[in-house]
């Protein structure tokens, strides 16, 4: 019979935003080759958030920037701000993506993956077991 260890939590979560990354990161990069998206980033802009501009892009920056920390900070932050950062920015990335999907089939197919996930990591958070 095969062992079966238990995988804690932070281990769950850190694996959970490696897959939101993941899947954002693959959805972005076939998102290039829809036509006319080339043309655009030529021009400099960003659907839907206009021109390339230094705050447009540390807006997104920022928005990228926060699922990758959460890999690493989900394995070294003490269990409870961990569990509450794990379970505000599964939220919010959870809203994020439900506003922001909706651009072709491939966003779509990606967006119902990464709601998935970012609800597991809310799920996962939450119910963090306690020691008795």
């Amino acid at each position: 019979m095969l062992d079966d260890h238990k995988v804690h939590t932070r281990i769950k979560l850190a694996a959970l935003w490696a897959s939101v990354m993941f899947c954002y990161i693959y959805a972005d990069y076939f998102g290039l080759f829809s036509p006319g998206q080339l043309a655009s980033m030529n021009k400099g802009l960003i659907p839907p958030l206009g021109r390339s501009t230094d705050g447009v892009m540390i807006f997104v920056s920022a928005m990228m920037v926060i699922p990758s920390l959460m890999i690493f900070l989900s394995t070294v932050l003490p269990p409870r701000p961990n569990r509450l950062l794990n379970i505000l920015l599964g939220a919010v990335y959870t809203a994020i993506i439900s506003l922001t999907m909706w651009s072709g089939a491939h966003f779509i197919f990606y967006g119902v993956i990464e709601i998935a996930l970012t609800l597991l990591v809310v799920f996962y958070a939450w119910t963090w077991p306690r020691r008795p």
